[in-house]
């Protein structure tokens, strides 16, 4: 639901700040006061493209923003999660249009592009008048609308489910049948891979035990050095044999201990240092037993390890995966040599989910045919009580060329409209006048009852053409809509603007030469003011004060 909307430097209009609540909201004044500039502000910020002539003369920007409560809107909640763009459960669209054209658009104070913005206004709100963006012109949309009238949810939803899994196996098959219809090829150059691998690659376990052997070759001399060296020292001759001579002080110091105590720790100390020192010599000796100063085996080391890398880089890899990539390729073979085969399954596959969606399609057909009549009857009574005598709406059908299975079904409609006896009937789309095109789409949403997903809808030039009882049967029709959506309705006739629930006058005014446009909310004394001047004209006597205050009272008798 559209909370406020704010209007700085936008044509004539100043500075405005209009808040809205549910319900039936009317905007009325003066002609040339700028009533729908405030449509006109919510189309670009539907994403319409910028216009520098749309901004107040002597300033730089215009700025409009707009304020969404989406309690009761789950589409654009999806859209705002999916974009990464939501904020709790509001949402704020703010758009800059400057002097020299340029533009820039947020959604909740995050910069977006026009379309994105277009996008996500086309879920929130829905504007109906001389306007070419308008969701009931585009034919998704009235199929939309037709199957939510005529509650085809479920044979909708058996229908895409159909499609998709025909859409999926379709995929399948066309990703094998590439495979093989030519299979040699391929299968030559991954034997060939394969082969290659599964004589070089070696496990993880066994490539890290390489990479030890060929560090402990690399550097053999270093080690044999550093062997021999700390030998000498913990082994070396009589005078060098660090264990003896450990032990040798452990010895004397036990024949002091029964003088001081002390000393026996420290000679036990330096036994237990004696066998950790022999200990290490035998170690050091085996390591030095096991080098070898080999280089044609270090050079047969390093022959290994490049031939692994090589294979590695070749297959995008790391060496250590080498076994693991070699299996990915045994599968592949497997698979592309069973390619014939499960084409053969598929297209099976694929037949039984045709004849599936087939089914379904055409129950979906058979209910969409009969809501189709229905409809149009529906909407034709409508137009009928809108003034529109012998104008009526057909919905046409058409089957699609295409007869793969499509997620919404073996057809498309149209809304065709006849706005008077006797006329051909046209695509909506196509139906030239502003006024005509408000008042069918009003009947359409009276008879849909609102059961698009819209949550706002916007009225403009509604009454254009009509007045009398027509205006106030209008009016009502308006006032019902408002019961399921939120309603913002453009008018000049007292008759619609006596049944909102909130009611707003535009009023031009010149100070200094310079022509500036300012809202009011009325309150119910200058409601009366504002019906008397719609009814009377410049002047209102007490009897059209009556009347105004009459048609207020029975407007607000019947809710």
């Amino acid at each position: 639901m559209l909370s406020s909307l704010y209007v700085k430097d936008f044509a004539i209009v100043e500075e405005v700040e209009l808040t809205l609540g549910k319900g039936l909201t009317v905007i009325s004044g003066e002609t040339g006061a700028g009533k729908s500039l405030l449509v006109d502000a919510l189309l670009f910020l539907g994403g319409a493209r910028a216009d520098a002539g749309m901004v107040r003369h002597g300033a730089e920007r215009a700025e409009l923003s707009a304020q969404f409560q989406l309690q009761d809107d789950d589409r654009a909640l999806a859209w705002l999660r999916e974009q990464e763009l939501d904020d709790d459960l509001s949402c704020a669209l703010r758009r800059v249009i400057r002097a020299d054209g340029g533009s820039r658009a947020w959604i909740n104070g995050r910069p977006v592009s026009a379309g994105q913005l277009s996008e996500l206004a086309e879920q929130l709100i829905e504007i109906h008048g001389q306007h070419e963006h308008q969701a009931l012109l585009q034919k998704p949309q009235q199929l939309a609308l037709l199957d939510a009238w005529g509650r085809h949810a479920n044979q909708l939803g058996e229908v895409r489910t159909q499609a998709l899994n025909w859409q999926s196996a379709r995929k399948q098959r066309d990703a094998l049948l590439r495979q093989a219809s030519d299979p040699g090829p391929q299968l030559e150059l991954l034997g060939h891979q394969l082969a290659e691998l599964e004589q070089h690659a070696l496990s993880p376990n066994a490539f890290d035990e390489l990479l030890a052997q060929h560090r402990r070759s690399a550097h053999a001399l270093k080690l044999v050095e550093t062997c021999q060296r700390v030998l000498t020292q913990l082994d070396g001759d009589d005078r060098m044999d660090l264990p003896a001579s450990l032990r040798h002080l452990a010895h004397d110091l036990m024949r002091q201990a029964e003088f001081d105590p002390r000393l026996s720790e420290a000679a036990d100390l330096l036994e237990s240092a004696a066998i950790q020192t022999e200990e290490a010599a035998l170690r050091v000796r085996s390591t030095q037993d096991d080098l070898e100063l080999d280089p044609t085996r270090l050079m047969g080391l390093e022959d290994q390890l490049a031939r692994l890398h090589d294979l590695a880089r070749k297959h995008r890899s790391d060496a250590r995966e080498l076994q693991s990539k070699a299996q990915s390729l045994r599968e592949e073979i497997e698979q592309l040599q069973a390619a014939g085969s499960a084409v053969a399954k598929l297209d099976a596959q694929l037949e039984a989910l045709q004849h599936h969606w087939e089914s379904a399609a055409k129950q979906l057909s058979i209910a969409r045919r009969a809501s189709a009549l229905r409809f149009g009857q529906a909407v034709s009574e409508e137009m009928s009580l809108l003034g529109m005598d012998g104008g009526r709406v057909h919905v046409q059908i058409e089957n699609n060329t295409d007869m793969q299975p499509d997620p919404m079904g073996a057809e498309r409609i149209e809304f065709l409209v006849s706005t008077n006896a006797g006329q051909p009937p046209r695509a909506l789309r196509k139906t030239a006048s502003g006024g005509e095109l408000s008042r069918i789409s009003l009947a359409i949403e009276v008879a849909a009852l609102g059961m698009d997903a819209v949550q706002t809808m916007v009225f403009d030039e509604v009454d254009t053409g009509i007045g009398g009882a027509v205006a106030e049967i209008v009016g009502q029709k308006l006032r019902r809509l408002g019961r399921e959506r939120q309603v913002l309705c453009v008018t000049h006739l007292p008759q619609v603007a006596a049944q909102g629930h909130a009611h707003y006058s535009v009023r031009k005014q010149a100070n200094d030469g310079v022509t500036r446009s300012a809202l009011h909310a009325l309150t119910d004394t200058s409601r009366c003011d504002e019906l008397a001047r719609m009814l009377g004209g410049v002047q209102v006597t007490d009897l059209t004060l009556a009347h105004a205050r009459q048609m207020l009272h029975d407007a607000q008798r019947k809710d």
